[in-house]
């Protein structure tokens, strides 16, 4: 099948994680590298009630479910990765700013296939739109989480 085009993170999150079919889980969580804008990878809640990491590149993003070729692909050491990522469920409504100039509140990431950020969705009073190049090294958007 062919590899997914850009995709909206928050759509990816309503996605099941599926094994030839089956259902393991869906995913709760998307992590980015905490230096540049690059997904890393889901935080996945499993049938048994249970946190595990799907790193990014791992799955086969489908139209209606993210396909694993394996379920000890789903890690059980969440906290390794979480403690070196940024979460999008923490980054959403935060400010994205554009050095001193404030664009709007974070409301979705667009992601390519390989899990690079496309662009930023961010909201103001009068529109949404797409901010890009998105934050990371040089020159970019900043969200704030403070």
């Amino acid at each position: 099948m062919e590899r997914m085009g850009t995709r909206s993170a928050t759509e990816l999150l309503q996605l099941p994680i599926r094994l030839h079919g089956i259902r393991l889980g869906r995913p709760v969580d998307l992590l980015f590298d905490s230096a540049e804008w690059r997904a890393l990878g889901f935080v996945v809640l499993c049938g048994d009630e249970s946190l595990r990491f799907l790193v990014f590149a791992a799955g086969d993003v489908r139209d209606d479910a993210i396909e694993v070729p394996s379920a000890f692909l789903l890690l059980e050491n969440l906290d390794f990765y979480r403690d070196r990522c940024r979460s999008l469920r923490a980054l959403l409504g935060h400010p994205v700013a554009n050095g001193a100039s404030e664009l709007g509140e974070l409301r979705d990431v667009l992601l390519r296939a390989d899990g690079t950020v496309e662009s930023l969705v961010v909201h103001s009073e009068d529109d949404a739109r797409k901010v890009c190049p998105p934050s990371g090294t040089p020159g970019a958007e900043h969200v704030s989480t403070a």
